[in-house]
């Protein structure tokens, strides 16, 4: 009889065969993972953070200020500052070149630079917000300005660092051209979360820690950073590298975070208490009452365009401790962009990096005069056809793009459509029955655009190395669709065909950015094949279906 064959045995036989056989099976496996791990730990001990090269323009006591090599052929006029929080390392914002903030920028033509505060010493206990806002970043942002010729800056602040560059703009508005706060705390009453309620003034006394220690120690913050979710901090990540431990890439992308989070560095003493007793405990800030160096901070100052950044589970600043912050402040352009991710993983996640910061990027174009990829579009039609297009990326998801055309005193059309070159192209083509080429070259974006009466093209200037490039692969998956036909997707046989073909939608590219429900219609099919010919369909002519799905 064969040993396997448990069917001939006693219940109780073949149960302690089986136990047997799980438990060897569990050995092999940990024998086998020890063996991968001690390997796996040498090469995650040697992982390389902050790769985009940078050089350092300024110091300042502790202070340095890094400006990013270009990665275009040109950058933007107005120059990004990134102002990180005074608590860990800036390096969580160019962890690696596929999830860093600071190449994104870079890719859509920023001219980037970044503080990195440096840890204080016990001589620098007495450094307060005044000292931070006042002399350290006015004196980062006088020498940008003086580098690039200009007069303000855009700033983009994240958490501690959002604070104080909200702190900054009202302080110094004229030198800021537009604002962006990323996870900031900005509004404690009620809304800051359990660090709020720890920090809480009726049991908690920053001052005492700060005279018992001088400067508050890393690990003293990362404890209390740790104890907010514990059992996902100190037992549930570990479990994860265990059972991931045999894929190179994720051992690798875990010990950058992690090198991340154990690369503490102590607080000012004064700066902490001031920010946790002012900010936090009596929402001084938001209540237009918090003093800075003597003077008022007066919030109703920040009048620049203003855009929140928020992570909608971000629990470490939800977004209701942001928020309340935009009907408070002076400017009447403000934008919410709230993601659906964690504090870290706005800077860090995969989906950020995709949806958020090309949004967010564009973002900072449009308000330093930059053509984002909707706007070269519109550029064109308005000289060749008169009429006035408007673009706005805040309106709707990250990957949507609001797009109105009016003519005279009426409109045209207005719609929210996915934000890429096809979809865009394809409602302009639509609304205003016209043909649009395009083609990139050494001076910009060429757009064609063919009516009965004629040609027009317009050359756009001024336009991002990211834009550029999403247009030339545009361009290029265009080319590859045209060598097929409707009935080259799989399911489309002559009949469908030709129903897609009598409303309109005469190629594949054409299908790749119909509407499901439009498709289903037309082809008297149910929208969940109508879906699945749309997929097929992108896939046919390369669009990337999580950003592009128009389903």
């Amino acid at each position: 009889m064969p040993p396997t064959d448990s069917h001939r045995l006693p219940p109780s036989v073949a149960l302690w065969l089986s136990a047997q056989r799980t438990a060897f099976g569990a050995v092999a496996d940990t024998v086998r993972t020890a063996s991968v791990f001690s390997s796996r730990l040498a090469d995650a001990a040697s992982v390389d953070v902050g790769q985009t090269p940078s050089e350092v323009v300024y110091r300042e006591n502790k202070l340095e200020l890094h400006r990013y090599e270009s990665l275009t052929d040109d950058s933007h006029d107005v120059p990004l500052l990134v102002v990180y929080a005074l608590i860990n390392r800036p390096f969580v914002l160019d962890l690696q070149p596929d999830r860093s903030v600071v190449r994104r920028l870079l890719e859509a033509g920023h001219d980037v630079y970044l503080i990195d505060w440096g840890e204080p010493s016990l001589l620098d206990t007495s450094l307060g917000l005044g000292d931070y806002v006042d002399r350290y970043l006015d004196n980062c942002v006088d020498v940008i300005c003086e580098r690039a010729g200009v007069s303000a800056i855009n700033l983009l602040g994240y958490c501690m660092g959002g604070t104080l560059s909200a702190i900054y703009a009202a302080r110094h508005p004229e030198k800021v051209n537009a604002l962006g706060l990323m996870a900031t705390g900005l509004y404690f009453d009620d809304t800051g979360g359990i660090l709020e309620q720890w920090g809480g003034g009726d049991h908690y006394d920053p001052w005492a820690l700060v005279e018992t220690y001088g400067n508050v120690p890393g690990e003293f913050l990362d404890v209390g950073f740790d104890l907010m979710d514990p059992v996902a901090n100190t037992v549930t990540k570990y479990a994860r590298l265990a059972d991931h431990v045999e894929n190179e890439d994720f051992v690798e992308n875990f010990a950058r975070m992690e090198r991340w989070l154990d690369d503490s560095v102590d607080v000012a003493g004064t700066v902490y208490a001031e920010f946790v007793e002012e900010i936090y405990q009596e929402n001084r800030l938001a209540e237009n009452e918090l003093v800075v160096g003597g003077e008022r901070v007066d919030i109703e100052n920040i009048d620049m365009p203003m855009v929140q950044i928020l992570g909608a589970y971000d629990h470490l600043v939800p977004p209701a401790a942001s928020t309340p912050f935009n009907d408070r402040v002076g400017s009447d352009d403000v934008t919410t962009i709230e993601y659906p991710t964690g504090h870290v993983g706005l800077a860090m996640s995969t989906s950020s990096h995709r949806d958020l910061w090309p949004e967010v990027a564009e973002w900072y174009l449009d308000q330093s005069d930059r053509p984002g990829l909707a706007d070269v579009f519109g550029e064109a039609i308005e000289r060749a056809l008169g009429v006035d297009v408007e673009t706005d990326v805040t309106v709707g998801g990250v990957d949507e793009v609001e797009i109105s055309i009016a003519e005279r005193d009426h409109e045209v059309a207005r719609a929210l459509v996915h934000h890429d070159v096809v979809t865009i192209e394809a409602f302009l083509e639509d609304a205003l029955d016209v043909a649009i080429g395009l083609e990139t070259g050494a001076d910009g974006i060429a757009v064609t655009v063919e009516t009965a009466e004629g040609v027009v093209t317009t050359v756009v200037e001024n336009v991002g190395e990211a834009i550029r490039t999403e247009v030339e692969e545009a361009v290029g998956d265009r080319d590859v669709a045209a060598s097929y036909d409707l009935e080259d997707v799989d399911g489309i046989g002559p009949t469908y065909a030709g129903r897609l073909r009598a409303v309109g939608v005469e190629s594949v590219s054409a299908l790749a950015v119909t509407d499901a429900r439009r498709v289903a219609t037309a082809a008297k099919a149910s929208e969940q094949l109508a879906r699945q010919w749309i997929t097929r369909a992108r896939a046919l002519v390369g669009a990337d279906d999580d950003q592009r799905s128009g389903s």
